[in-house]
């Protein structure tokens, strides 16, 4: 047998999938997903609209179509980007993509050629990060606060990896550490990627979820240079399952990307686009992000209050204003341990390496989901959380 490729033998699988094989034991708490809510699929109305599609367009639902995307639904998503202040029709375009994670591997596959740096959020999500790294690219993180990636420790990171492909960002609500990036942080962030002419990839998965707080502008519709590229998703918003994104920049790019594209997928799953189209179009978009929100903010606050009462005070919890996840800090000693330790309880965390561009790092943090367990899992959860960190603090 052919040996594999060096770009796919560097790759280990994802540590959260891992980490979820074992919450096939039923008796397991699993804060480790990152799925939303069950009652949050709204699964009458995605029944109705895929009978009435399959009745009344079959054959445009079944058959092949364009690599570009859905038209439809590509029409109403510049108008509704547009009014967001993340689309100009004039410079740009927009592509349909099998979620935001295509997006952004095509990123990765358009601009990173082998061995240059991709700048990222440290830590960041896994599934982007392992698509940086089917790429051969240099992985280059760069530290956080509770107002997202540092400028300075950015402008350094810049000056160190002149070969830099890209600066990648998830500004909102971010994924693990649950934190938003400030409106003065992503115009200094701008401004850097303006300095050293590199381009920035926003994702942007769960910017409609905020549930507190005001909303801040994305960085791409603070861009006037078209050094910003967009990536968004019906995933947390609608269902992962339909595998629907997209992806927003200058005419050029898209085109390139377009390319690219029709190299892997031909085409995303149209049926689903039509869905997500008819939804957006016949149902209460905006009531159905009300009731999202709603599900999400309630989660999260029951997770944070049992957090606050039972775990020990040197623990510290980032507080988010929307999203899926939170991230906890211990004082000092081994994460891996707690981790391991909480498995054993049967409670599923997903230790910190996970989410750092170079996991022989160490980091105290850990990520904890809220949206997937019921309620009663994240009271019980927190409660043996508490009583194995209790062991250990």
């Amino acid at each position: 047998m052919n040996a594999f490729s060096y770009r796919i033998s560097g790759v280990a699988p994802s540590a959260i999938r891992e980490i979820l094989k074992s919450t096939a034991d039923p008796s397991m708490i699993s804060f480790a997903a990152g799925n939303p809510a069950p009652e949050a699929f709204p699964v009458d109305d995605i029944r109705r609209i895929s009978n009435e599609i399959l009745t009344q367009e079959p054959i445009a639902a079944l058959q092949y179509s364009i690599t570009e995307g859905y038209p439809k639904l590509r029409e109403w998503l510049k108008k509704d980007m547009a009014e967001k202040g993340n689309f100009d029709a004039n410079e740009q375009e927009l592509v349909i993509t099998s979620g935001a994670q295509q997006a952004v591997e095509t990123c990765a596959k358009i601009f990173c050629n082998e061995g240059e740096a991709i700048i990222c959020e440290n830590p960041s999500f896994i599934g982007s990060l392992n698509a940086f790294r089917s790429y051969n690219a240099r992985l280059v993180g760069v530290e956080m606060d509770g107002d997202g990636m540092i400028p300075e420790k950015l402008e350094a990171a810049l000056k160190a990896n002149p070969r830099t492909a890209f600066i990648y960002t998830i500004p909102n609500f971010q994924n693990p550490m649950g934190v938003t990036m400030s409106l003065e942080r992503r115009k200094q962030i701008l401004e850097l990627a303006y300095k050293y002419n590199v381009l920035i990839v926003e994702d942007n998965p769960y910017g409609d979820l905020r549930f507190a707080g005001i909303d801040v502008p994305s960085i791409k519709s603070l861009d006037t240079k078209g050094h910003v590229i967009y990536a968004g998703s019906f995933s947390k918003v609608l269902s992962p399952g339909l595998r629907v994104g997209f992806m927003i920049a200058s005419k050029m790019i898209i085109s390139k990307a377009t390319v690219a594209l029709q190299t892997s997928t031909v085409h995303p799953n149209i049926w689903a686009q039509m869905v997500a189209y008819r939804f957006v179009t016949e149902v209460n978009f905006e009531e159905h992000l009300d009731k999202l929100r709603r599900i999400y903010k309630d989660k999260c606050y029951l997770m944070l209050n049992s957090l606050k009462f039972a775990m020990p005070k040197s623990i510290s919890f980032t507080e988010p204003d929307g999203g899926l996840f939170l991230w906890g800090t211990l004082p000092c000693g081994d994460m891996e341990a707690f981790v391991k330790a909480a498995l054993a309880e049967k409670v599923a965390v997903v230790p910190g390496t996970a989410f750092l561009a170079d996991e022989r790092q160490h980091t105290l943090g850990f990520r904890l989901n809220y949206s997937t367990p019921t309620d009663e899992q994240i009271e019980k959860g927190v409660e043996i959380l508490a009583r194995v960190a209790k062991t250990m603090y």
